[in-house]
């Protein structure tokens, strides 16, 4: 019998351990089980979904961080449904200046920029040598229609290194009148 350690459970270790004579002494005594065991622990299970449960609490913090902000500027959206039907990597608040008021945690894994460094900036710092002019007039544009919209552009990491970004853009209004925008970014391929 030549044992796969990975598949071997403590009967199976101790049979092993055994001299030959030993063996035959007891091999009378044991049973074969025909039933499949399933091992399972718990870390098993919980790595299979630690991604998204990461994600989900994530997104947890940004909405109830975003919900807070909502409701002291009153704004009329539903901050959650934006969230939750929209794919998005990094969020961007800015005011209606386009100040960069708050970013989540996804904007530095995506960008390399800290938070600090991130804020009273513009999100035009992320662009460069590679980003369309016409693109950025276009962006332009849309905001000054209040309206949600999305925009394909490249943007650049601190590293310097481009990449593809989706822009999602919402203006935040209270009372319809826009006070903010928000900002749903991914890389794309």
């Amino acid at each position: 019998m030549k044992p796969t350690l990975n598949r071997m459970k403590s009967l199976d270790i101790f049979i092993n351990s055994l001299s030959v004579d030993d063996y035959k002494e007891i091999k009378s005594s044991l049973v074969e089980d025909d039933t499949l065991h399933v091992n399972m622990l718990s870390f098993d299970l919980h790595i299979q979904n630690l991604e998204a449960v990461v994600k989900r609490s994530t997104i947890q913090n940004d909405l109830e961080l975003l919900k807070r902000y909502a409701e002291n500027k009153n704004w009329n959206e539903d901050i959650e449904t934006i969230l939750l039907k929209n794919s998005f990597e990094a969020l961007i608040l800015t005011d209606l200046n386009r100040n960069i008021l708050w970013v989540n945690d996804g904007f530095s894994k995506m960008t390399g920029y800290s938070k600090e460094y991130a804020l009273h900036k513009s999100p035009s710092f992320l662009q460069g040598k590679e980003t369309s002019e016409e693109i950025r007039i276009r962006i332009k544009e849309k905001l000054k229609e209040n309206k949600p919209f999305k925009e394909i552009i490249i943007n650049h990491r601190k590293d310097n290194t481009s990449y593809k970004c989706e822009l999602h853009v919402f203006p935040l209004k209270n009372n319809n009148k826009t006070t903010h925008f928000l900002a749903l970014e991914r890389q794309i391929a």
